[in-house]
């Protein structure tokens, strides 16, 4: 039998061109790498605490990255006075207990403070706490410092794995409550057989102020028509430790939905604001907000907040407005990322989007509730254990596609 050559040259290139898998296998992958660099990246950078040089080298970097992609962006910084440790530690028959003080809690004499230690309900002069970083969030909790009699506190910290899930300072702008160091959770059986043998305690907290500055990296992305009211693309950057799964999920979110509006530019103004101060307070977003009155309710505000892709982690939506609930499901869903989790309408936000929210304004909130993070707040959290790239890359790609369709 005589074949055609034509027929061999077509069939051979037929063979050779990609399918429509391949189309879509490129850009996913793709998308995928882009995404595992920039969360090697932030993890190399250090611990991101508020006003340190981790913090700025995380401002820098990631102004880099959006300069590369949208062109020059902008610093907005504010002042602050960062708390340095000096000594933070319990001691027991001689033995340090080394921790980290609680930031929004007031120091020790230099001596200390020494006296048998009690439980929360007890009577005496040191209270034993065992609290995980949640609490924060729970109105009993600022009660419970507020009324306590106690002289000093020692919160044993009970993260979702062992090691010292540090708890934020929400008040630390005005700090009250007892002086309080925060210890691993391994420390936890030692620190509770003391207290039932009845030996002294000894808590010391001493730190030092000082005077600095950190900034949010602050861009905008200029709409066609500029009386539409602003979509403000938010997520926070600053944190306890490296904090890989907490932090580089919505970083990564942040900076995929930059990449698709520069490419598919928005009808109003869509403004970027990745955030310093998260773990003091929201600071960085009370500096941002200060400088735009009424934007909590004239905007609508794209919230990428902890734990997106953390291994093991859930995905919920919160939001009080339907049309954004819809619109975060559909697109979530496209790319293969649906919410685990839908929050009551009206439940409040614990993160940025907490004052949006009592404002009555319109937000979308992206998280990982911290109870499903095993490594919320602890060190461990650190590339590439801690995060899933894929279920990264997928919301990432997800709510671009979203927000762009939202800014038509």
């Amino acid at each position: 039998m005589k074949l055609n050559p034509g027929f061999l040259f077509a069939s051979a290139a037929a063979l050779a061109a990609p399918g429509p898998a391949d189309l879509f296998a490129a850009p996913a992958a793709a998308a995928e790498a882009r995404v595992a660099a920039w969360l090697k990246a932030w993890d190399r950078l250090g611990i991101h605490r508020t006003g340190t040089a981790g913090d700025e080298a995380g401002a820098a970097w990631l102004a880099r990255e959006a300069t590369a992609i949208a062109g020059p962006v902008t610093s907005e910084s504010f002042q602050l006075e960062r708390i340095d440790p000096i000594a933070a530690y319990v001691e027991i028959d001689g033995v340090k207990i080394e921790g980290e003080a609680l930031l929004d809690g007031p120091a020790t004499p230099p001596g200390g403070v020494r006296g048998l230690a009690t439980d929360q309900t007890g009577a005496g002069p040191i209270a034993v706490l065992p609290l995980s970083p949640r609490e924060v969030y729970r109105p009993e909790y600022a009660r419970m410092r507020r009324d306590s009699a106690h002289r000093a506190h020692v919160i044993v910290t009970l993260g979702g794995a062992p090691g010292l899930a540090l708890l934020n300072a929400e008040s630390f702008r005005t700090p009250f409550g007892p002086p309080t160091v925060q210890i691993s959770s391994i420390e936890r059986d030692r620190v509770l057989a003391a207290l039932a043998r009845k030996v002294e305690f000894r808590v010391v907290v001493q730190t030092k102020r000082t005077p600095t500055q950190a900034r949010n990296v602050v861009l905008t992305i200029p709409g066609r028509d500029r009386t539409h009211p602003p979509v403000v693309v938010m997520t926070p950057r600053s944190s306890w430790w490296q904090s890989t799964s907490e932090r580089g999920g919505g970083l990564a979110c942040w900076l995929e939905t930059l990449r698709a509006l520069q490419a598919k530019p928005p009808a109003g103004d869509v403004v970027f604001t990745a955030n310093t101060g998260h773990e003091l307070g929201h600071i960085g977003l009370d500096d941002f907000v200060a400088r735009r009155p009424g934007w909590e309710t004239r905007a609508t505000w794209i919230h990428y907040g902890a734990n997106i892709g953390a291994a093991g982690s859930k995905l919920m939506i919160m939001s009080a407005h339907d049309d954004l609930r819809a619109l975060a499901v559909k697109h979530l869903t496209d790319s293969g990322q649906k919410p685990d989790l839908l929050a009551e309408k009206t439940v409040v936000p614990s993160g940025e989007t907490k004052d949006i929210h009592k404002a009555g304004g319109r937000y979308l909130t992206l998280v990982g509730p911290p109870e499903t993070s095993p490594l919320f707040h602890l060190p461990q959290d650190r590339w590439p254990h801690a995060v899933d790239v894929g279920a990264v890359t997928r919301v990432a790609e997800g709510m671009a596609s979203a927000v762009v369709a939202l800014t038509r």
